[in-house]
């Protein structure tokens, strides 16, 4: 989710900056919700289940580029099959596994929407510096998806993750819970639901639990009228970077400089994590700890979270 929420600079600035180009943009149906409603693709298409259909309806299309953006087996499949002209997304995969392998700064800080915009420097598009886009489905009401004491001025506290090494403990956000002056609401998905009833048992009436109550579309329409947004590195906190609130995006096992995944065009941004020898232990998120202390979690100071939640 969040590589794929990266590209929308790369499209907006490609429809505004020629205007008489026709963009596509296909992907897996799982990320479809990504584009919807997304003003400056003019179709999106759906990988299907055989790589020969979908390439079959990309030659029928007849397209003068391919921007390959993903730059994995199935993309090269696609660009070798079809032979349409095509510039391509460097991965550095080798610096990428030696930083990883021997905790060397191999790979340059340099934001993956930076990365991305190298794909089509030689169409003369730039980046315009704006954030990234993601349009809300539908229209909702605040107040039939939160109390009444959790509609205003309220914190968004993004507590999944793919992987157990992105979370922090429950036990860690319960203190932090406790000591944020503002109501909080606890998002993400059903497999959250519990830790999310946990924590909200914990603290009290000040944290209101709406993992897996709500949509994703709805989820999303809370971060956007959060006063703060608080979240591990998982989707839903990049996809809170569209609305330009204040975020606290918080790293366990991985490291948003390996990615190129930090906030990005977000005026009031912190990343917290800490230094460790151990870290980072893989580049997307393990199911455990690897030396069973799971430190970079564990050992963040609780204050450093809680004065950016109260700070005006």
């Amino acid at each position: 989710m969040g590589d794929i929420i990266y590209t929308t600079p790369i499209v907006r600035c490609l429809k505004t900056q020629l205007p008489d180009a026709e963009v596509h943009f296909l992907t897996k149906p799982t990320f479809k919700y990504i584009y919807d409603n997304n003003p400056y693709v003019e179709r999106l298409l759906l990988l299907k289940p055989s790589l020969s259909d979908t390439i079959k309806e990309i030659r029928s299309e007849k397209y003068d580029y391919i921007i390959d953006l993903h730059n994995n087996l199935r993309t090269s499949m696609i660009k070798l099959r079809t032979g349409i002209k095509s510039s391509t997304y460097k991965k550095q995969r080798l610096r990428k596994w030696l930083s990883l392998k021997f905790k060397l700064k191999l790979v340059p800080p340099t934001h993956l929407v930076e990365r991305y915009m190298q794909t089509v420097k030689f169409l003369g598009v730039t980046n315009d510096g704006k954030p990234i886009d993601y349009y809300i489905k539908a229209e909702h009401d605040l107040k039939k998806l939160l109390p009444a004491s959790h509609q205003e001025n309220y914190v968004a506290f993004v507590i999944g993750a793919t992987h157990f090494t992105k979370r922090m403990p429950n036990y860690k956000i319960i203190n932090i819970c406790r000591h944020i002056k503002y109501p909080v609401v606890l998002l993400g998905g059903e497999d959250v639901k519990a830790n999310g009833n946990e924590i909200a048992n914990a603290v009290g009436k000040s944290v209101y639990n709406a993992c897996g109550a709500t949509t994703l579309d709805e989820s999303v329409y809370l971060l956007s009228k959060a006063k703060k947004i608080l979240g591990f590195d998982t989707g839903l906190t990049h996809i809170g970077e569209a609305f330009d609130k204040p975020i606290a995006s918080i790293w366990g096992g991985t490291v948003p400089e390996l990615l190129g995944v930090q906030p990005y065009m977000v005026k009031d941004a912190e990343v917290i994590g800490i230094a460790l020898p151990c870290r980072p232990c893989s580049k997307f998120g393990l199911e455990k700890c690897p030396l069973g202390h799971f430190k970079c979690m564990n050992n963040i100071p609780n204050d450093v979270v809680i004065d950016f939640a109260n700070s005006k």
